[in-house]
């Protein structure tokens, strides 16, 4: 246990938080701008044959996973602010760090993302760490999983992000 760590926070390690499903069932379009803003010329992303032949069908590139989970700006009937990782905000307020980077990031894939798939996210806090210095001020790092699953019940992939949360170091003129 992680020594002045408050009671609520606790709490939440190690539990789903935020519990959400795709806006849309996956589509191409969005797999075709991706790949066209990163010059990825692989064709099973581009040619339904060759996909079909190589991996079953037409899939979504594995690094797209947070990109069915990032909210639009604006969409019917939300209300309020929509943050992707909301429980990195959280922990900014819960532990009163107002400044906050992500340090790291890693993913692990499973099976593909396939066109008509409707994914289920949650966000598990694994980790928080004891205040430390850092040369951007004194803070805590929190690790994060968010683990992703498709409508069949298969995991499809889990990104942990590693995010320092800190009160900016007084700077000398």
């Amino acid at each position: 246990m992680t020594t002045g760590l408050p009671q609520c926070v606790q709490e939440l390690i190690g539990k789903p938080q935020y519990k959400e499903q795709t806006e849309f069932p996956i589509e191409m379009g969005y797999v075709y701008n991706t790949c066209a803003a990163v010059q990825n010329g692989n064709p099973i992303y581009w040619d339904a044959e060759i996909a079909e032949q190589v991996v079953g069908g037409p899939i979504a590139p594995p690094t797209m996973l947070s990109v069915w989970f990032r909210p639009h700006y604006w969409s019917p009937g939300a209300a309020g602010e929509r943050t992707a990782l909301q429980t990195h905000f959280d922990l900014k307020r819960l532990l009163d760090l107002p400044e906050a980077i992500v340090s790291g990031n890693e993913a692990v894939f499973g099976e593909p993302v396939r066109m008509g798939d409707t994914l289920t996210t949650w966000q598990v806090i694994r980790s928080v760490s004891e205040f430390k210095q850092t040369r951007l001020g004194q803070g805590r790092f929190w690790t994060i999983d968010v683990e992703t699953y498709n409508q069949r019940g298969e995991w499809v992939g889990t990104e942990s992000y590693t995010c320092l949360g800190y009160h900016r170091q007084e700077t000398s003129a």
